[in-house]
């Protein structure tokens, strides 16, 4: 049986499923046509956005592979990469995230479904992990299996993958059969990615890095596809926090790995709806934009700008950032943003702090 065989027999579901898929299909392209709208007008507001998904996205792809580092350290170690050396496996990890997802941004068009781009990626992503250098943009040559690593150290074996000696091969029949989709255009989109992600990461072709660079990919695939809004908010923090249902959505189809009853129902599923929540985080964070926008003026932005990078502060502090303006007129300004539901105040007299509202 052909590869295209193969994978349409994995997606031959129900009535019931077809339908379930239709629906979400059709929420996230309504959505990806009213966003369309929204990136011509609005790209100074849109780069800040984006800066703020990609360190969201690389804290969460490298915490989903057992990776401590938080979203604020994550954002200080790249503000300083340039003069640090990259001391623990985690830095060096969220660097070479950084690297790869940032070729990505930048090149999406360019970036070929290929074998030799995907290795190149994959050294990148890779690039300056010390234990990883043997390996990097390689098959690999030992078995492997997929690991879910939690907070309190513990794994759990979620699927053993191809073996070996069949890695180029099956990677070969992936790569063919999404150019064959893409170039036909004979499957919807998004169906086409999904079931790429989970062929991608059923081979799980390379040593280590599989599920980093699986996370890459969907983010290309998709901006390949006229689905750029993924820029701007972080799918892998959406993966994040569904972690547990991630995992048992690849293992309903994983565990009949080359059988006839392979179905990947729940991970077609499971995927749909991570967009449509990542649609509705974006939706959110375009409102709070808008109202902004509306409500607040030149002043009024500054004091919500230095609120943002400080986290929480008191009058003093914007008193001392903002010295040509007087205390009282900063006071009104706190007490309009409380007001508007832009920003929380806690605390009372000398122990009051105002915090930006997520």
């Amino acid at each position: 049986m052909d590869i295209s065989k193969k994978i349409n027999n994995k997606l031959e579901f129900g009535g019931a499923v077809y339908q379930q898929i239709t629906q979400k299909l059709s929420i996230i392209d309504s959505f990806k046509g009213n966003w369309k709208a929204i990136e011509n007008s609005e790209s100074r507001y849109l780069k800040e956005l984006r800066k703020i998904a990609t360190i969201e996205s690389i804290g969460s792809s490298t915490r989903i592979e057992g990776a401590t580092l938080t979203d604020e350290e994550v954002e200080k170690l790249l503000k300083s990469v340039k003069i640090t050396k990259l001391q623990s496996r985690d830095e060096q990890e969220v660097v070479g995230y950084y690297e790869a997802l940032e070729i990505i941004l930048e090149n999406y068009t360019d970036i070929e479904i290929s074998e030799r781009y995907i290795h190149q990626l994959h050294g990148i992503l890779l690039k300056h992990s010390d234990k990883d250098q043997t390996h990097k943009g390689r098959y690999k040559n030992l078995s492997n299996q997929v690991v879910a690593n939690y907070p309190d150290g513990t794994q759990r074996t979620i699927f053993r993958t191809t073996e070996p000696h069949l890695t180029p091969n099956e990677m070969q029949d992936l790569i063919e059969w999404a150019n064959q989709r893409l170039e036909k255009k004979d499957m919807h989109p998004l169906l086409m990615t999904a079931t790429f992600v989970y062929e991608f990461l059923s081979i799980h072709p390379y040593q280590d890095g599989n599920g980093r660079l699986s996370r890459l990919l969907t983010s290309m695939l998709l901006m390949q596809q006229d689905y750029k809004f993924i820029q701007y908010v972080s799918f892998e923090n959406v993966i994040e926090t569904r972690k547990d249902e991630y995992y048992k959505a690849l293992m309903e189809g994983q565990k009949n790995r080359y059988k006839e009853n392979e179905r990947i129902d729940l991970w077609i599923l499971f995927f749909l709806e991570s967009l449509i929540i990542l649609t509705q985080r974006l939706d959110a964070k375009y409102e709070t934009y808008s109202k902004l926008k509306l409500v607040l003026n030149d002043r009024q932005q500054q004091v919500m700008e230095f609120i943002k990078e400080r986290k929480a502060i008191q009058v003093s502090d914007i008193e001392q950032a903002m010295p040509n303006q007087s205390r009282n007129t900063l006071k009104k300004d706190l007490s309009f943003l409380v007001k508007e539901g832009l920003i929380l105040k806690t605390g009372e007299r000398k122990g009051t702090y105002y915090h930006l509202k997520e």
